[in-house]
Formats: structure tokens, sequence, C-alpha cells
């Protein structure tokens, strides 16, 4: 391992760490959880080549005994958080599904929580597989993305799901956001078609005063999220579960993740 590729891997490790760290993960769990991604990564890079894949080639490329290899192979990886991908579905259905639009307003409606049509409890058989409406009116009023009105309705409160005081949901952001960033960060670094690289890009300035980060906060708070429901009213448009009528040929995942973070900057090297 170069040097460059060292000091990244450090770095995204090291920040890892302070995570299990928090969370009381032993370095050998960290370890055999790293073992289990190189063997599958190993098994799909070797599918996708055409090779022939057998315990005995994974072995020698990874470095791990047979009989580690043939046990990891065995291994099945879990749902990372259904909870939080059946609550963007009910949200996105609530935004675009005529049925539960407003139609004098264009905005999502107030809803009945029964009936036959236009109502939540109708919402979420549609969009959430098999949450109840129960359940699922509960988890959006925890994350305070809807309420009960006084006559028995459910109104919507925010048009984004995120989760608010669940770790275990936050973490399981974790291991659905961060993958995504580093996918496309290594689509970057093959790709030899300047017209084929991937939008990546941050602003970042490194001498700002404390006292202006909560307007910033709240500029990319307001800015960021009415770019980012524009692009989900177009993904929408063009998504085969959403869209039927749309043509084409694959199944393909696309979208556009936007992250705020703040830290003490490091200090600046003294003039010699």
């Amino acid at each position: 391992m170069d040097n460059m590729l060292r000091s990244a891997f450090y770095r995204i490790v090291k920040t890892l760490m302070r995570i299990l760290y928090r969370k009381g993960v032993a370095l050998g769990d960290f370890t055999q959880l790293v073992k289990q991604a190189y063997v599958d990564v190993v098994e799909q890079e070797l599918v996708r080549s055409g090779e022939r894949v057998t315990t005995s080639r994974i072995a020698a490329i990874t470095g791990l005994t047979r009989k580690d290899v043939a046990q990891l192979r065995e291994r099945e990886e879990q749902e990372t958080s259904p909870r939080y991908n059946r609550g963007m579905r009910v949200l996105t259905g609530w935004r675009h599904d005529e049925e539960f639009i407003d139609p004098a307003t264009s905005q999502p409606a107030i809803l009945p929580f029964r009936g036959e049509r236009g109502s939540f409890e109708r919402l979420v058989q549609r969009y959430s597989g098999d949450m109840s409406a129960f359940a699922m009116l509960e988890e959006m009023k925890r994350i305070q993305v809807a309420r009960e009105t006084l006559d028995g309705g459910v109104q919507m409160l925010s048009q984004v799901y995120i989760p608010q005081g669940d770790e275990g949901e936050k973490i399981a952001l974790l291991g659905m956001d961060v993958p995504l960033l580093i996918s496309t960060i290594d689509h970057n670094l093959t790709c030899r078609d300047p017209l084929e690289l991937r939008y990546q890009r941050k602003v970042s300035y490194n001498n700002l005063p404390e006292e202006v980060l909560p307007e910033f906060r709240a500029f990319v708070r307001q800015d960021a999220q009415q770019l980012l429901l524009r692009f989900n009213d177009w993904l929408y448009q063009h998504d085969r579960d959403h869209t039927p009528d749309v043509q084409g040929t694959g199944r393909m995942q696309a979208g556009v993740g936007i992250f705020y973070f703040e830290q003490p900057a490091e200090p600046k090297e003294p003039k010699q």
C-alpha cells in the first residue's frame, strides 16, 4: 500500500473508530467485519470478470485461510434499515401520488386516518409493505414529520424523513450513505472518460468564527432542502416504480446526497 492510499484509509478508519469506541465494539469484531467485506468484494469482482469463483482462489487473493473464507462465504448480509426505507416511501407517495394530494393547493393533503380512498391507512398500505398504519403514524409523530389533527386526520409536517433521536436509525444511515459517497469516489478514481465522471464537489473555509456557524447551518438547511426536493421530483417522474409508463432498459439507482460538516481547523504552520 503506497503512502497516499495508506493516509487516506487511515483517516477514514480513524473516523469510524470513534463510533466503534463509543459503542464499545472490540477490535476483534471490527477485524471480522473487514474480513467479511474483503471476501464479499473479491467474490463479486471474480464473478464480474467471468473468473471461476472458488474458496481457494479467494483465500489466495485475500491472504485468509480456506477455512476462514468458507465460513465467511456462508454468511448473508442483513438489510440495513427497513423502517427508514418504509418511512421514505410513505412520504414520497404522500408528496406525489394524486390520490393523496390536495387538488386546490397541489400539496400533500390532510388525510383521514381510515377510508377506502385517500386515507392515511390507504397510503401506508400502498407504500410501506407490511407495516401497520398505526405503527407508521407513531413513527412519523416521533420524528415530527406528521401529526394528528383535532378532527382525527393526519397532516404532514415535513417532506423529509430524518431520524431524530433514534441512534440505531442514524447508524443505519451511516451504512447506507457513506458507501454511496465512497462508491462515487471509487468510480472517479478509475474512470477514464471525463464525461462519465460523477459529480463530487464541496465548499469549505477554515478560518470561520464559531458565532457565524448557526446562521450558516440554517442557510444550508433551507437552500439544500429545496434543491433536494427538486431532484426528488425529477427522479420520481423517471422512476418506474412510481411512473410505470417510463421506457428504458436496466434497473439503476441514482441520486444526490448533501451533507453539512464543521470541525476545528488545523492550526496554520507558523511562517519561517
